[in-house]
């Protein structure tokens, strides 16, 4: 059986906005009225695992894990983290770690404007961070004669690192991907220079073993190597029909959902590109629609 272990923050979202998205965004000491409110379950790695979970099939047999920090077993929050993935949920949260003497999750809030197709995100999170000490206990739990894939969220380089180093120690047969989002961020050239694959923001593209960039409307690129001498670069653009923008919040998530899906799932029965041509499909139907519900049907793509 294989393990794919993601390892990031968990948040609750509250998003905003006004019928057809909030009209522009409020300036200061002003005042806009929202006509919608909606909460739920966010951060990068639960939102991947929200999409691996509905487009796994039942021959593959995969086990999905999350670790994050979630406030403690009792709180409301993390009976509202754990309901978010279905009541015949696929990932596996044992291994998250539970701080037992906190109640409120990590939250993040989301006003989507109309007018620029902006996301402004305030993040606010009390909970104590993982400690690599902590990381090292949770992944004593897979051996490492089993077949894994660890991913990583590149928010706080200096503790992903120790945690990557500590996977390549002790799990060499595993494989690494992480995601490197914010150019002006300290160390994370350093994160990606241990990784097998690199998922980069648009700002910032470096060359690497697999990497991966995510372009907006205009799908994805890729720079794949197979050897110091050859390399293969392309461009996976948005199918051409007209599409209507009507959730674009977790898009980036859902498409590293569907390369990982292909890494793991598709290793050898898919070429990079054919994996990335279903990452940006499954981005691409995911922005049409509210939330994560329904992605499922995009198995027929592959």
């Amino acid at each position: 059986m294989k393990h794919l272990i993601l390892v990031g923050a968990c948040y609750l979202d509250t998003i905003l906005r006004e019928a057809n998205d909030v009209p522009f965004f409020p300036e200061e000491d002003s005042k806009l009225r929202a006509t919608s409110l909606s909460i739920r379950r966010g951060g990068n790695c639960p939102n991947s695992l929200e999409v691996l979970q509905q487009i796994l099939v039942q021959q593959e047999t995969v086990g999905l894990y999350l670790i994050t920090c979630l406030p403690s077993r009792a709180s409301s929050a993390t009976r509202r983290v754990i309901g978010s993935f279905g009541e015949q949920s696929l990932v596996n949260l044992d291994h998250c770690l539970y701080r037992e003497a906190y109640d409120e999750a990590a939250s993040s809030y989301v006003i989507r404007g109309e007018r620029s197709s902006s996301r402004t995100i305030i993040n606010y999170n009390d909970l104590p961070e993982m400690t690599p000490d902590e990381f090292k206990q949770k992944a004593g739990a897979f051996d490492a004669d089993q077949e894994t894939w660890w991913h990583f969220e590149g928010r706080i380089p200096d503790t992903t690192l120790s945690c990557i180093r500590h996977v390549r120690k002790t799990q060499p047969k595993a494989r690494i991907s992480v995601e490197v989002e914010k150019p002006g961020r300290s160390g994370l050239p350093e994160l990606a220079a241990e990784a097998d694959v690199v998922f980069y923001s648009r700002s910032w593209a470096e060359v690497r073993s697999l990497a991966l960039c995510t372009w907006g409307a205009d799908g994805a690129a890729a720079l794949s190597r197979s050897t110091k001498e050859e390399e293969e670069c392309f461009l996976c653009p948005v199918p051409k029909k007209a599409i209507a923008v009507i959730d674009p919040v977790g898009a980036g998530d859902t498409f590293i959902g569907g390369m990982l899906y292909g890494l793991v799932c598709q290793s050898q029965s898919w070429d990079v590109r054919r994996k990335v041509e279903f990452a940006v499909g499954l981005a691409t139907r995911k922005v049409q629609q509210e939330g994560f519900g329904g992605l499922d049907a995009a198995r027929t793509w592959g």
